[in-house]
């Protein structure tokens, strides 16, 4: 069951043209949860919501019917798998930016949608809150992490990644669009060496693909303009296999 918004219902039902701001698909299968988003974001004059899903399928349907700037999605949808959701909107409709509402607190979760293309995490908790400047943050392609989690989600990363020095320097360059070529040239290392650690990336974060390598980069920090450790040319020889 869907709930669409069109402009003439606005129009009809309220006597006014509908305002133009940033266009908004609220999904939620709790139908008191989407009252309650919906008069949160309705307060905000930035925001316009133009539809509202209560299972994953009719997403997808509204996503490509409405052409929202943001997705407001909570993770506990029927109807699919929320997370291959995400990848495949993000693959299908990337001008949709996409804020994950939940109750969990988990940073693996959390982790997991950023990974899947998430830019904006917003505790249920805290909705009243956050959820306006996480969408708001969205659609000028920023990120946004409830307060809560974010030194929670930071010290799981840290453990978790495992990545060394070098790593970290070849996941930056990544992350800043350079090819293995590139990388090889910057470090002074082979290009069979930055194959390898690229490998290892992959195998120690879980992720496959350059896009959610990009994503972790961004979460992690490392695209900042910090300097990337080079090998001294006297070392080079010694560091290429």
């Amino acid at each position: 069951m869907t709930v669409p918004l069109t402009d003439l219902r606005a129009v009809a039902t309220t006597g006014r043209s509908p305002r133009a701001g940033i266009r908004v698909l609220l999904a939620d299968d709790h139908a008191f949860v989407r009252r309650g988003l919906r008069a949160l974001l309705d307060a905000d004059a930035e925001l316009e919501v133009v539809a509202e899903a209560n299972d994953v399928s009719t997403v997808m349907h509204h996503v490509k019917a409405y052409h929202p700037r943001v997705l407001v999605l909570d993770v506990s949808m029927p109807g699919g798998a929320v997370l291959l959701a995400v990848r495949e909107l993000r693959a299908k409709a990337p001008e949709t930016a996409i804020v994950v509402t939940t109750m969990l607190d988990d940073p693996r979760f959390a982790r997991e949608a950023i990974a899947a293309g998430a830019t904006g995490y917003v505790l249920k908790d805290s909705a009243d809150r956050d959820l306006p400047e996480a969408v708001r943050r969205a659609a000028r392609g920023g990120h946004f992490v409830s307060a809560e989690l974010e030194p929670v989600l930071a010290a799981y990363e840290d453990a978790r990644d495992g990545l060394s020095r070098r790593e970290l320097d070849v996941l930056r360059l990544i992350g800043l669009g350079h090819t293995n070529n590139e990388i090889a040239g910057l470090l002074q290392i082979s290009v069979r060496t930055v194959e390898t650690h690229r490998a290892n990336i992959h195998r120690k974060l879980g992720l496959t693909t350059r896009a959610e390598l990009v994503r972790y980069a961004l979460r992690r920090g490392l695209l900042t303009p910090v300097s990337v450790q080079t090998t001294p040319p006297a070392q080079r020889a010694a560091t290429r296999p």
